[in-house]
Formats: C-alpha cells, structure tokens, sequence
C-alpha cells in the first residue's frame, strides 16, 4: 500500500468535491448566524485535506468563511489565491521555511483558492474554518467568472476550473 493510500485509510478521508480527500474532525457545538440571511453555522470546524498525485488539484473556488490551512506533512502544496479586486498571489506551503515555504495560510471570506500537490505523493493539511463550513457556502469559480475578475492572469490559473 503506497503511503498516500495508508493515510486515505487509516484517518478515512473520502473524495472532496473541489479535489483530493478530506474528513471533518471538529464541528463546534455553538451556532452562529451569518450573512444577511442570518444563516445558522457551526461556530468552527476543522478538517483533513489531502492532495495526492492521484488527485494533485484542489479546484478553484471560494467560500463564504475565513479558512486558516495548517501544513502537516509530505510533500508542499501550492495555493494560487485571487482577491476580490482580482489581485493573484502564491503561497506554498511545506517544511522548507528557508526557501519561502510557511507553515500556514489564511484564505478570507470571498478570496478564491486554487491548490496544487507540488512535490510528492502526498501532501496532508488541517483547514480550521470560522464560521463553520458548508457546502452551500462554496461555490465553485468558472472560466466566465475568471473573465470577470481577471483580466491577464485568467489564462494562467484556468487550468484550476473544475468545468
């Protein structure tokens, strides 16, 4: 059994959506209202996120919660974000500070995210999102939204859709 197959099974992660394999681990008992339609979250989650080269992307998208990504081992990942003004930036996260890795990310409410095994088999973090996640807060981002957001970096990080 390959290393990335041991850690699918032994924290039994499933298939996401957006990409790789993920388990929720925490889920806070307190709700908390957001947004103007005052929509009842879970103070906090947590979960398991996976990339492996199997499944290497994490597709773009955005959601509704901040998101702070915790890097816990393998190989680094890149994450490819896009502002609300359509600013891209890169952060890759793994072991090696002294080149520019970090150790964490935080994602705002409203920033789309892309990420990327970078080396490796594998490459395992923990996301903590406040309020909690759910999967009608994310929503997939699309060529057209690319359009919309991006005037010359679209082309360069297209390749994130899902579609």
């Amino acid at each position: 059994m390959s290393p990335a197959q041991s850690i699918i099974e032994t924290l039994q992660l499933t298939p996401h959506a957006e990409g790789g394999y993920f388990r929720r681990i925490y889920e806070s008992e307190k709700d908390f209202p957001i947004g103007p339609d005052r929509a009842q979250r879970k103070l906090l989650t947590s979960i398991y996120y996976l990339l492996t080269s199997d499944s290497p992307v994490g597709h773009l998208h955005e959601n509704r919660s901040d998101i702070v990504h915790f890097f816990l081992g393998g190989g680094s990942l890149n994450y490819t974000l896009v502002s609300p003004q359509g600013e891209v930036s890169q952060t890759t996260l793994g072991t090696d500070i002294a080149s520019g890795h970090e150790l964490h990310l935080v994602v705002p409410s409203g920033w789309w995210k892309a990420s990327e095994l970078a080396s490796g088999e594998y490459g395992l973090v923990s996301e903590a999102v406040s309020p909690g996640f759910e999967y009608e807060d994310m929503r997939f981002v699309n060529r057209q939204d690319l359009a919309k957001r991006l005037s010359s970096d679209a082309g360069t990080i297209e390749r994130f859709c899902r579609e």
